[in-house]
């Protein structure tokens, strides 16, 4: 069993890691650096109490998979109660994010650094951070939206999916950082009204004419 001491030099990490990935990039982010920012004098204590890089990416991810999971599913559970309606699939995956997003600055380091692992694309994802991924329930979502999506070419839909993902995620993200911006930037619009214009402009990308 961990002792006290080892459990807040834990907490200290993640939360300078969260900092630092979503500021620099989770593969750019200097591992000395959030060593530093958490006052470990050990250069080594990331992959002591981590093991790897993604093993503190994953620990950060999985802050926020419980509550993520449960709005998530609780959304996709009503989204199911109506057929067919592809904007309520897609608020199951907006409006958690958003309220995470809203609820802490920690929240909003978590939407940043997920925006960037998927701006990235990678097919080549670590197993503990995709394992913290699926603690969500994005994936179940996601699955949805993609069976109440027009019918359309398989390489379309994924193409479509991705876009789609990548805009929601980043409209959250800029609004995270806008947010936390010391210079007031443009007028942000209030929760309610900001889901439903991101839902409503996703369910469009997802709708739009075929080529």
């Amino acid at each position: 069993m961990a002792s006290e001491a080892g459990v807040e030099t834990r907490q200290l990490l993640i939360a300078a890691a969260s900092r630092a990935f979503a500021e620099h990039g989770t593969t750019n982010a200097s591992l000395l650096d959030i060593t530093r920012q958490a006052g470990q004098r050990n250069r080594g204590a990331v992959h002591y109490h981590f093991g790897s890089r993604e093993g503190l990416v994953a620990a950060v991810l999985d802050q926020h998979a419980s509550f993520l999971a449960e709005r998530e599913l609780a959304l996709l559970a009503l989204a199911q109660e109506r057929p067919g309606d592809l904007g309520a699939a897609v608020e199951a995956a907006a409006r958690p994010t958003t309220e995470l997003a809203e609820a802490s600055s920690g929240g909003r380091h978590y939407v940043q650094i997920v925006a960037e692992l998927v701006a990235e694309e990678r097919t080549d994802i670590h197993p503990d951070v995709r394992g913290a991924l699926e603690r969500t329930g994005g994936y179940a979502v996601f699955d949805e939206i993609r069976a109440r999506m027009p019918a359309m070419p398989e390489q379309l839909t994924d193409e479509r999916l991705a876009l789609m993902t990548s805009f929601l995620l980043r409209a959250i993200s800029d609004r995270a950082r806008a947010m936390d911006r010391e210079q007031p930037g443009r007028p942000q619009l209030a929760t309610d009204e900001f889901v439903d214009n991101l839902v409503r402009m996703s369910v469009a990308m997802l709708r739009a004419d075929l080529p």
